[in-house]
């Protein structure tokens, strides 16, 4: 086993984070590669101010991803962030520069882009985004950049966005997919679901999740008991935590 201080040091930010996929995968990743100097650890924060003790304690910290609920709170605490990070207002990945910088970057719409256009041969033209933190912003950005109209969905909406009481029969109908950006649903809350009307689906829908844990949530169950195409969150995964290596190791 090499020295602590020999080490290059990657990671998870987030709380409640035992359940997440990115360790493993990173770990599995390392290992395959004979990569023996690197190691991915899940660090569970408390509060988004442990993060200055967490990054002055590691000085051979390399890479972070980062997860709910600090993709919008961790941007104070960065030197600077990149283009797409800075119009989507969140940050999935830190980068640790050599000149000692540290940069935000966002790898989430890469990763939900390259999902959906395994689902879509063409763009879809009305989505449902549901939830409107850091998670949502990647959403956006995306169908924003593919020419898709959206209204966000939220339990505390602002007037630009919709309540979930506001989901008519009208709107469901018109909609092409509805992404749940929310963590409702994820373990070990696995019976929950965003409270929307299901009866209203049909198999012209996509129900998306961001959730991969567990692989098929109760919004994508209910969705497909009215015939509705689905798609969880591994693949956007996978392909945003590419990313965040292809950064890393830039």
């Amino acid at each position: 086993m090499k020295k602590e201080n020999q080490l290059k040091l990657f990671g998870l930010i987030g709380r409640n984070i035992d359940y997440s996929f990115s360790r493993k995968y990173f770990s599995e990743k390392f290992k395959k590669n004979n990569l023996n100097d690197c190691i991915y650890r899940n660090y569970d924060l408390k509060e988004i101010g442990e993060f200055k003790k967490l990054i002055s304690s590691s000085s051979n910290l390399k890479g972070l991803n980062v997860t709910i609920p600090y993709k919008k709170i961790i941007i104070p605490f960065l030197d600077d962030l990149s283009k797409e990070a800075k119009a989507i207002n969140a940050v999935n990945t830190i980068v640790f520069e050599s000149c000692g910088k540290i940069i935000g970057h966002n790898t989430d719409y890469i990763g939900f882009k390259k999902a959906l256009e395994e689902k879509y041969k063409s763009n879809p033209e009305n989505a449902l985004i549901l939830g409107s933190g850091g998670a949502a912003e990647a959403i956006k950005y995306v169908f924003k950049k593919i020419g898709c109209d959206f209204k966000i969905v939220s339990r505390f909406p602002n007037k630009e966005q919709l309540s979930y009481d506001q989901l008519s029969e009208k709107i469901i109908r018109k909609t092409n997919i509805i992404v749940n950006a929310s963590p409702i649903g994820t373990y070990p809350n696995i019976v929950e679901a965003p409270n929307i009307p299901y009866k209203y689906l049909n198999s012209k829908h996509l129900l998306f999740d961001l959730i991969y844990n567990p692989k098929e949530t109760e919004f994508l169950k209910r969705g497909k008991l009215y015939g509705s195409k689905t798609s969880n969150g591994l693949k956007m995964l996978k392909y945003q935590a590419d990313k965040s290596w292809e950064l890393w190791s830039a």
